[in-house]
C-alpha cells in the first residue's frame, strides 16, 4: 500500500495546532536571556526620566548668546556645575552658564548647551565662541519611551536590547513562559557513548548532542538522554518516563517499518495519539508525530542530518510556540549556485552556506546531500527548500531558504 505523505506546511500547521503556550513564571532578569515575554510590558515612566546634556560643555539660556561667534565671543558667569547623578539645584540666571556633563540633568532656566569646544574659559567665566539655538544638544525626557508607552510586546524573545531596555525600566524581574521540558531518545543497537571503544557494526551517538543542541538553542529545559538498544521494552520503559516528565518528547530512530522499529508500536500502546507519519521530504521521509495529553512527541528518523533537518523545520516551531514566542517561519530568498539534480515527488532541505554579492544573496550547498553525512552542516546557515513538484534546479535559479537556528537574531 502507498503511503501518504504530507507536506512539509501542513505538517508544521499540524504540530502548531497541538502547541500551545504554557503558562507565566516570574523571572529575574538576570536570567531571563533567552525567554519569552508571557506578558505585554508597559513603562511606568519616561525615559529618559529628566532633560539631560548630550555633551560635555555648558547649559545656558540661548537668547544670552544669540551673535556669539569666534570673533564676537560672549562671557557668561559659571554659576554651578551639574555632574551626572548630581545636578545642580538652582535656576540658570541671566548671563549665567552651568558646566555640564554628558548626561547630567539640565538645569531649570537652561534650553540648550554649548560643546565644551566650542568656548573658552578663564576667570570663573566661560567664552561662548557660537550661537545655541533651545534645544541643541539637549535629551528631552521620554525622548526614548513615554511614560504609559507599550515597549514590548507578550510573545517576544528576550536578547541584549530587549533586557537592556527593561532594565532602564527599572524591572528587576519580568513574567516570561516557562520553559518547555524536553526529553530525547536516540534509540539503535548500533550506538556506543562517547569514551568506549568502537566495534565492528558500531558508531558514536551524535544525535544525543546534536539534537539536544537544537533544542536548548531554543531555551528549552533539557532531561538527560536517554540511550536504547532495538528491544521493545526497553523502547517502552524510555518513553514512558519521558512523556511523565516532558512537555515535548523527541525521539530520533525506530520509526520506520522495519522489524526491528518498535518506536511506533510502543507509542501506539501507550495511548499516544498520530497525527501523521510521514511527510513528502528529503531528508527526513519517516517524520512522525503525535500527542498524549498535552506533551508533543515527535519520531525523527535516525540519521544524523534528517535529524537536525526535521528538528529545525517541526520541533523548533512547536518549541516557540510552547515558549509563547511569536511563530515566524524564517525564510527568504537567494539564487543557488550550482545545478541540483532533483525529481518530483519530495521536497528537498539543501544545506547551503549564505553568500552576500552584489546582487544581493547566494545559496551555496555544501557538498554532499546525503542524509548521512553529517558535516554538511558544519557550515550551513540555511535549508534551500526546494518544492515537492519541482524537478531540477539550475545555478542562478531563485530558491526559498530557511534560516537554520544558529542564524536566528536574539538566539540563545
Amino acid at each position: 500500500m502507498t503511503q501518504t505523505l504530507t507536506e512539509i506546511d501542513e505538517a508544521r500547521r499540524i504540530v502548531l495546532e497541538h502547541a500551545g503556550a504554557l503558562g507565566g513564571e516570574p523571572v529575574a532578569l538576570a536570567d531571563a536571556q533567552g525567554r519569552v515575554l508571557a506578558v505585554d510590558v508597559d513603562s511606568p515612566e519616561a525615559v529618559p526620566p529628566f532633560d539631560n546634556s548630550a555633551m560635555d560643555g555648558f547649559a545656558l539660556r540661548s537668547s544670552d548668546v544669540a551673535g556669539a561667534g569666534p570673533r564676537t565671543p560672549v562671557a557668561l558667569l559659571i554659576a554651578g556645575e551639574s555632574r551626572a547623578g548630581h545636578p545642580w539645584p538652582q535656576t540658570v540666571g541671566p548671563a549665567q552658564a552651568v558646566a555640564i556633563s554628558t548626561g547630567a540633568m539640565l538645569p531649570a532656566g537652561a534650553d540648550g548647551v554649548v560643546a565644551v569646544e566650542q568656548t573658552h574659559t578663564r576667570d570663573g567665566h566661560v567664552e561662548v565662541l557660537t550661537g545655541v539655538a533651545p534645544g541643541d544638544y539637549v535629551r528631552l525626557a521620554g525622548e526614548d519611551i513615554r511614560a504609559g508607552q507599550r515597549v514590548l510586546a507578550r510573545g517576544t524573545r528576550l536578547g541584549a536590547a530587549e533586557l537592556g531596555v527593561l532594565a532602564s525600566l527599572g524591572r528587576a524581574e519580568v513574567g516570561c513562559s516557562r520553559r518547555p521540558r524536553v526529553a530525547v531518545i536516540t534509540t539503535g543497537d548500533e550506538l556506543v557513548a562517547l569514551g568506549v571503544e568502537l566495534t565492528p557494526g558500531a558508531i558514536h551517538d551524535a544525535n544525543a548532542y546534536s539534537v539536544p543542541a537544537l533544542a536548548a538553542q531554543l531555551g528549552a529545559e533539557l532531561r538527560p538522554v536517554a540511550t536504547v538498544p532495538d528491544e521493545a521494552q526497553a523502547t517502552r520503559r524510555a518513553l514512558e518516563s519521558a512523556l511523565a516528565d516532558a512537555d515535548v518528547v523527541v525521539v530520533c530512530g525506530g520509526v520506520s517499518v522495519g522489524v526491528h522499529d518498535h518506536v511506533r508500536p510502543t507509542l501506539a500502546a501507550l495511548g499516544v495519539s498520530e497525527h501523521f507519519w510521514g511527510v513528502a521530504l528529503r531528508p527526513g521521509k519517516p517524520t512522525w508525530f503525535g500527542t498524549c495529553g498535552e506533551t508533543l512527541v515527535f519520531g525523527l528518523p535516525g540519521n544524523p542530518v534528517s535529524a537536525m533537518v526535521t528538528f529545525t523545520l517541526f520541533v523548533a516551531p512547536a518549541l516557540d510556540a510552547l515558549s509563547g514566542a511569536v511563530v515566524s517561519v524564517r525564510r527568504s530568498g537567494a539564487r543557488i549556485t550550482r545545478d541540483y539534480a532533483k525529481a518530483p515527488g519530495r521536497a528537498h532541505a539543501v544545506r547551503c552556506r549564505l553568500l552576500l554579492d552584489e546582487h544581493g544573496w547566494q545559496a551555496e550547498p555544501t557538498g554532499d546531500q546525503r542524509s548521512h553525512i553529517l558535516t554538511s552542516m558544519l557550515d550551513a546557515d540555511a535549508l534551500a527548500i526546494i518544492p515537492t513538484a519541482s524537478g531540477d534546479v539550475r545555478a542562478g535559479e531563485n530558491v526559498e531558504v530557511q534560516l537554520l537556528a544558529r542564524m536566528w537574531p536574539g538566539l540563545r
